[in-house]
């Protein structure tokens, strides 16, 4: 009887802190971008070139009315938000939108989730090359948003200028590029949409 008191008491109490992180839940829509601290190999690298805890990103597209998250990680995929969160550090992230929401129509989310689409599949650039035979998290997100709204979400610098000089940084320089390094290559990192002034804080986690 203890045990089964025990089991119950612990069984509500595991419903109880589900039902709260439900009720503290924002109003997530399609369009929102998260950020998060990644556990992969190169978040590190990422994080101390960018001078900020957030390594990656993506965006949300609802599906069949649960939230996915649009990302580039080995390939562009729908990742459900709840798997895309516990793959980060301590499972944190936080959702942020366009302060503008009257860019945010209906019409506008449709379409930004159609461009989305067009990704699916796409390897994930090692390199950071501004094309679109291969794309990484944040370029993805921030080309989503310039073509399909006009909206420049962070801005684009060359690979000189963030901070190369961290031993992780530069085995990683050394990994992808040999000797070969794109000093002048545009890049969109996530510290840069996340710290831009055109999005507001809808929710952390």
């Amino acid at each position: 009887m203890r045990l089964a008191t025990t089991v119950c008491a612990a069984a509500l109490t595991t419903l109880s802190a589900l039902s709260m992180a439900a009720a503290a839940a924002p109003d997530i829509q399609t369009g929102d971008m998260v950020f998060q601290q990644s556990r992969s190999a190169q978040s590190l690298a990422i994080q101390q070139a960018t001078h900020s805890p957030y390594s990656h990103m993506g965006m949300i597209v609802t599906r069949q009315g649960q939230p996915y998250v649009l990302e580039a990680a080995a390939r562009v995929s729908y990742t459900p938000l709840s798997q895309w969160a516990a793959q980060g550090e301590r499972g944190h992230y936080v959702v942020k939108r366009l302060r503008d929401t009257s860019l945010l129509t209906p019409d506008a989310r449709d379409r930004l989730a159609k461009a989305g689409a067009a990704y699916v599949g796409k390897p994930y650039d090692l390199v950071f090359a501004w094309s679109d035979d291969q794309i990484y998290c944040s370029e993805l997100v921030w080309k989503i948003y310039q073509r399909v709204l006009d909206v420049k979400v962070g801005a684009l610098a060359p690979l000189k200028s963030f901070d190369l000089t961290s031993p992780a940084v530069q085995a990683k320089m050394r990994e992808r590029y040999g000797k070969n390094i794109p000093w002048e290559e545009p890049i969109i990192s996530p510290a840069a949409m996340f710290e831009s002034d055109r999005l507001v804080t809808v929710g952390t986690f």
